[in-house]
């Protein structure tokens, strides 16, 4: 008897529906077969799958067993295709007359016919709505991802058992509840809060730009001077994330693994070591993932010592950074990953972190402060909209008492979600969400100047002469200013801050 049940395969971040065909011959030596390009996890469904069926109290059949993934040529990962093979094996030979043709299966089997967790539920939920599939089941754990997709019944799935008891009607499941955006919104608690930071009032000035308009930030100052703090405080004055912002994260974190049952309600922040290797940070391996700077999409990827990252790490960020996207090619296709994230780096002045500090010697020669300088390119360098120096806090700073230290996270965030709001109005209908995403034949639509910010852009652009690439990065950052000053125009003291952020002429030699 043939069964046939679907299920997905996960291809970049999207998933492809796969038919699950069951053939139990009724001649033939008793085998266990399953083709159609499974993985070292899929060929080992084998061995769950026959011990999870009996232990639920049903009979594996001592026959000529053939499992197909069709279609045949897309590659099959994972342990996802347990509980549709089981399903399958229980159709095809006559314990379950009853199966719900018009439904999605996914799920890893235990041997005791308990149901575990598996990657990609969000983008197997997606993918039934797309298809018009009425249904999903999926394991309990898994339940809030697929919840969050409208017009989709959901069933979350114990055991193997309760499947069974399901489909043949002696005890039918009850679907999730669909989670709304009012459900999962909750007040996010954060680790570093603004008034953790004394001093550095330009500093906490130019993030908040930063998070209102979502730019990139370069750090720089001496060992001790709060530049990791500074930059761990900037999660806590984000924007808060919009439903297809909350999904497009879910989507990426449950494809790698890290979703632990829960939806990604606050921006991420990744902070990989300068000893990750470049598929760690961009993404790859033969069957292609997400690296650091996609799980950092939406939110912030933070480089801490940007210089002691490998050059061709640095190198490959260009493209990201300028497109929000990564594009990994390989023999048998091609994935594109989103990367639309903050890129906040941090290094030092020279080796030794004290050159220009009026109160420590630095003993760094000038070949190996070049030398320093030079492992971060030119094209990096200019695709940083904010070029901060950070100096080291003052003593009488650090005994200011709570109340003196200035704004708190909270007060801050509100101008920035303020900020935020304006942008998305404005941008309505467009591919676009903040200001840093802008291209430049957007930049003459949205951001017009005034004749007197126009000059004073262009004395800017010729007295540092500054690259095309600058020059639409300023008026970007400008408009950022400007929406945090509730203006609608772009006047000439916004151009004149956002010049402030341009390294200086010695930080370029």
């Amino acid at each position: 008897m043939l069964a046939k049940v679907l299920s997905a395969a996960l291809i970049g971040l999207d998933a492809q529906l796969i038919e699950v065909e069951v053939d139990i011959a009724a001649q033939g030596l008793p085998s266990f077969t399953i083709v159609g390009l499974p993985d070292k996890a899929v060929e080992e469904a084998k061995e769950r799958v026959r011990s999870a069926i009996r232990n639920s109290g049903a009979d594996f059949p001592p026959k000529r067993i053939t499992v197909n993934l069709a279609p045949a040529d897309i590659p099959k990962e994972g342990p996802s295709y347990d509980l549709p093979i089981a399903l399958g094996i229980l159709i095809a030979s006559g314990q379950l007359t009853q199966h719900s043709e018009n439904g999605l299966f996914t799920g890893e089997l235990s041997l005791d016919g308990r149901i575990r967790t598996v990657s990609g539920v969000l983008s197997y939920a997606l993918l039934a709505k797309e298809k018009r599939i009425a249904s999903i089941y999926v394991p309990s754990a898994n339940t809030p991802e697929a919840a969050v997709v409208k017009s989709l019944l959901v069933y979350p799935l114990e055991t193997l058992k309760d499947l069974f008891l399901h489909l043949s009607g002696q005890k039918p499941l009850s679907p999730a509840a669909y989670l709304s955006l009012t459900d999962l919104n909750e007040e996010s608690i954060f680790e570093y809060d603004y008034k953790d930071v004394y001093g550095q009032e330009q500093a906490k000035r130019a993030l908040e730009i930063a998070a209102a308009g979502g730019h990139n930030v370069l750090l720089k100052g001496p060992p001790g001077a709060g530049k990791t703090l500074l930059a761990r405080t900037l999660p806590s004055i984000l924007p808060t994330l919009t439903f297809d912002e909350m999904l497009e994260v879910t989507k990426i974190y449950s494809i790698s693994g890290q979703l632990q049952g829960k939806i990604m309600t606050i921006r991420p922040f990744r902070a990989p070591h300068h000893t990750t290797s470049l598929v760690g940070i961009i993404g790859g391996s033969s069957n292609p993932r997400p690296g650091e700077i996609t799980l950092a999409h939406r939110g912030i990827l933070f480089l801490d010592e940007f210089p002691e990252f490998p050059r061709s790490i640095l190198e490959s960020l260009r493209q990201p950074i300028e497109d929000g996207i990564v594009s990994i090619a390989r023999a048998n296709g091609k994935v594109t990953f989103p990367a639309k994230c903050m890129l906040i780096a941090a290094q030092n002045p020279c080796p030794c972190g004290f050159f220009g500090d009026p109160k420590h010697h630095c003993n760094c020669s000038p070949s190996q402060i070049l030398r320093y300088r030079k492992k971060v390119s030119g094209p990096i360098l200019d695709r940083i909209d904010i070029h901060l120096d950070v100096p080291a806090v003052k003593v009488e700073k650090l005994t200011l008492s709570e109340k003196s230290a200035g704004e708190n996270s909270t007060t801050v965030r509100k101008r920035v979600q303020n900020a935020r709001d304006r942008q998305q109005k404005r941008y309505k209908n467009t591919p676009f969400g903040t200001n840093a995403e802008l291209t430049s034949k957007a930049i003459k639509q949205f951001c017009a100047l005034s004749p007197a910010s126009q000059q004073l852009l262009l004395q800017a652009v010729e007295k540092l002469s500054l690259s095309a690439r600058t020059y639409h990065r300023m008026i970007k950052l400008a408009r950022t200013i400007a929406d945090l000053a509730d203006d609608q125009d772009i006047l000439p003291q916004h151009i004149a801050e956002s010049l402030q952020y341009r390294p200086k002429i010695a930080d370029t030699l």
